[in-house]
């Protein structure tokens, strides 16, 4: 005989259990996830010490800009040049005179706790419109003490970039197109490192729109940068391009959290530099192939079909926010996997896109957790160990290999 508990006792029960399952009552959880993380922020903001490392160096540089300097090349701080595009030179003129040239460095830190919340609200719109993926997820968003040190104790221009292409992708997600490129154009010119996103938003586009309109949105993208850019492109347009966009950029070995299984020597060597190239265009090349195009027949009838009709979208299958979500974070994942050298704060990159990638792999709950972990764990080992770093490329290539397996497409 079996025990029925009385229904003012499973009535209770029933709350807890709809807040994490049931997809009708997402944003309930989401709330209070939200503000949770409100509260927790104000502590860490309040009782955690802040740690200079770029500020400073922002705002001298942003002072040098206000002062007249047009030259990029001649815009330097305590840390070096200037080496982020025009995106960032106008967010942190704002900034400069929202704290008083910098130096009111507790409002700046709430400034960047409300964009740190802006980044979890975008982050379970995107979750929301993936209705495969439980409720129960978006509890693990607001865990990483890195991510949080990254916005709210270190104040790291990344957080604007990701912030911006977060919202760029909620609005490919909800059809804006037009809206979603001009947003990952801002994003753009906030950090170089957006561009990981572009080989799968490539895919997407191409699908969606057709060659014509994708060649069009190429040439808003490139034209935007200029916009951002005009002060700078009329003073030298070659010093601006040459420090904005500086692909042969080398990272000191000492703050690298990648690759570090390899020596100092090794690592800096212009024979890896070739390798995780190769690497990352390979990769790219076999999602692309073998995955991203399948459920429209393969690469080649997408191709045919794109050519042949221009003007038309070659995709047969929909272009759902679950394929657009899935595409962009795994192409960002492919990037970060073969990027030579990763420091602290581009943990930012792609933080509150674990949690999602995991539920897009066939792995047990159990993985998928273990995996969460492990990278969060050696994001925060400070120095990086050979260990930690093996730890986190074996965590991110598992995740990678398991989309491939799981789903890649999204469900």
């Amino acid at each position: 005989m079996t025990f029925t508990p009385p229904r003012v006792l499973r009535q209770p029960l029933q709350i807890p259990k709809a807040l994490l399952f049931n997809p009708k009552y997402f944003w309930h959880l989401a709330s209070l996830v939200i503000i949770g993380d409100v509260l927790l922020t104000g502590l860490i903001i309040n009782y955690v010490p802040y740690t200079e490392i770029d500020w400073e160096t922002y705002m001298i540089q942003t002072k040098v800009f206000l002062h007249g300097q047009h030259n990029y090349s001649l815009i330097t701080g305590p840390t070096g040049p200037l080496v982020y595009p025009a995106g960032h030179v106008h967010i942190h003129k704002i900034l400069y005179e929202l704290t008083d040239s910098g130096r009111d460095i507790y409002f700046a830190q709430h400034i960047y706790g409300l964009l740190y919340l802006a980044t979890l609200i975008l982050s379970c719109s995107i979750y929301r419109s993936v209705l495969s993926i439980p409720n129960w997820i978006i509890l693990l968003l607001p865990l990483s003490k890195r991510l949080h040190s990254i916005f709210v104790l270190r104040l790291f221009n990344d957080c604007w970039c990701i912030a911006i292409v977060q919202a760029a992708i909620l609005a490919f997600q909800n059809d804006f197109f037009d809206t979603g490129i001009l947003l990952f154009s801002a994003a753009l010119s906030v950090k170089m490192g957006i561009i990981l996103y572009l080989p799968g938003l490539l895919v997407i586009l191409f699908k969606r729109k057709g060659l014509v309109q994708t060649l069009v949105y190429m040439l808003i993208l490139v034209g935007t940068q200029g916009i951002f850019a005009v002060t700078f492109l009329r003073e030298d347009p070659w010093a601006y391009l040459r420090c904005a966009f500086d692909l042969s950029r080398v990272f000191l070995y000492k703050w690298t959290v990648n690759w570090r299984i390899f020596s100092d020597e090794v690592f800096s060597s212009s024979h890896l530099a070739t390798s995780l190239l190769i690497g990352h265009a390979t990769v790219l090349v076999l999602f692309g192939a073998f995955q991203w195009c399948k459920p429209d027949g393969g690469t080649f009838r997408v191709l045919s079909r794109g050519i042949k009709r221009p003007l038309s979208p070659p995709a047969v299958a929909p272009i759902t926010a679950d394929y657009i979500a899935t595409v962009l974070f795994t192409s960002n994942l492919i990037g970060m996997i073969f990027a030579r050298s990763l420091h602290y704060q581009f943990y930012s990159w792609y933080a509150q896109q674990i949690p999602f990638l995991a539920w897009r792999t066939r792995f047990p709950v159990l993985l998928k957790l273990t995996l969460i972990v492990g990278i969060e764990y050696a994001w925060n080992v400070f120095p990086s160990t050979p260990l930690s770093s093996g730890i986190l490329l074996t965590c991110n290539v598992l995740l990678l290999c398991g989309v491939w397996l799981g789903h890649p497409n999204g469900r």
